[in-house]
């Protein structure tokens, strides 16, 4: 399905790879497994309840994942811009009920990976098994990393922070999506933005 000089293609190898080398037939092996969805913002990929059973790269666009308390409020986890890899890996490994919701913020380009089949290429191709594994390497340290944030950070710091690591964020998604990422208030966010 996928030809060398397609659209994404670079851009996924060079993702890919800055995790663990990997031959250009390994690559094409686990792309040739994945097919392309694109979504419109607001679209829910995963629901609460939800017992997942894919992986999905996000190519174009921007994407959160959040869980509703019982009061019905929102508390978004992460954010995820091109490119990554994202899934209810809770949910995914363990084969349970996602707590969370993925949801497209804007128009999306994605492309879709049955776990079970992602996990049997892992049992014939150490290259595709290495990368998963420091894939999830990194996945465990940037939780962790956002974990020590919200305890430690007030909400101007993560604010700055997240300008950092994503510059134009503030052009990308709606204000009161941010606030939700950052654990405050929009008015919390908006005096935060006017005091800079």
């Amino acid at each position: 399905m996928f030809e060398k000089g397609e659209k994404y293609y670079i851009e996924i190898y060079n993702y890919i790879t800055s995790f663990y080398p990997m031959s250009k037939d390994s690559f094409d092996q686990m792309l040739s497994a994945s097919s392309c969805k694109q979504l419109k913002a607001g679209d829910v990929l995963v629901d609460s309840g939800d017992v997942p059973s894919k992986i999905y790269m996000l190519n174009k666009g921007v994407m959160r994942s959040y869980v509703r308390l019982e009061n019905g409020k929102e508390v978004t986890k992460s954010l995820f811009l091109p490119i990554i890899i994202l899934a209810s890996f809770d949910a995914l490994l363990n084969q349970s009920p996602s707590n969370s919701i993925y949801e497209s913020l804007t128009d999306c380009d994605i492309f879709v990976l049955e776990y079970f089949e992602f996990k049997a290429l892992c049992e014939s191709n150490i290259e595709i098994l290495g990368f998963y594994a420091k894939f999830l390497e990194t996945l465990i340290c940037e939780k962790d990393k956002k974990h020590i944030e919200l305890l430690t950070m007030g909400g101007k710091a993560r604010y700055l922070n997240l300008r950092k690591m994503i510059p134009n964020i503030d052009n990308l998604i709606p204000q009161y999506q941010i606030a939700k990422y950052l654990s405050i208030t929009p008015v919390q966010l908006s005096r935060i933005r006017s005091k800079l």
